[in-house]
């Protein structure tokens, strides 16, 4: 149908390592009924080819971007990348996370005010949960769920001076 996504079970895993190159792909489906088109694809780009290299920024939606550049900086500890005007309303500020090269950009897109003070889909990794969130509430942070302990690690919920909430986890 139009406008839908059309969604498709991984029936098969392409191999490929740096010391030799294999176009075997393992699977229950039989070789044979690969479509065509993927009996000889590479998951890599081809010369030339464009590809995802990796996440360049997210974006936090604030009301006030002093505030939450003041927040981000002082009390996350993160640090300031870019920091110029981007219109009459608003400026581009771009934090940088220690050595992640992903950064984060708290700007609010006309029209999508309504996502300031949601749940962020996306999470903060921390070395240790437990002492992360120790140094954060002594700066002022607040929890909106204390460390928990999980068979994959273990994770917090804070929030930021405009409502947005944020999941730290390690592990």
């Amino acid at each position: 149908m139009p406008g839908q996504v059309r969604h498709e079970h991984v029936h098969h895993v392409g191999v490929e390592a740096e010391a030799f190159h294999s176009d075997n792909h393992y699977s229950s489906y039989c070789y044979s009924r690969l479509p065509a088109a993927m009996h000889n694809v590479s998951p890599r780009a081809t010369e030339g080819e464009a590809m995802i290299t990796h996440l360049k920024f997210v974006g936090i939606p604030t009301r006030d971007q002093a505030r939450a550049l003041e927040f981000y900086t002082r009390q996350l500890g993160f640090e300031v990348s870019t920091d110029q005007p981007f219109n009459d309303k608003q400026r581009w500020i771009e934090l940088r996370i220690a050595n992640s090269q992903t950064r984060v950009v708290l700007f609010t897109p006309d029209g999508h005010e309504d996502r300031i003070g949601t749940f962020f889909n996306g999470s903060f990794a921390c070395d240790d949960a437990q002492a992360t969130y120790r140094q954060l509430s002594a700066r002022g942070v607040e929890f909106v769920k204390p460390p928990e302990k999980q068979p994959w690690g273990e994770f917090a919920i804070f929030k930021d001076p405009d409502g947005n909430q944020f999941v730290m986890s390690s592990g």
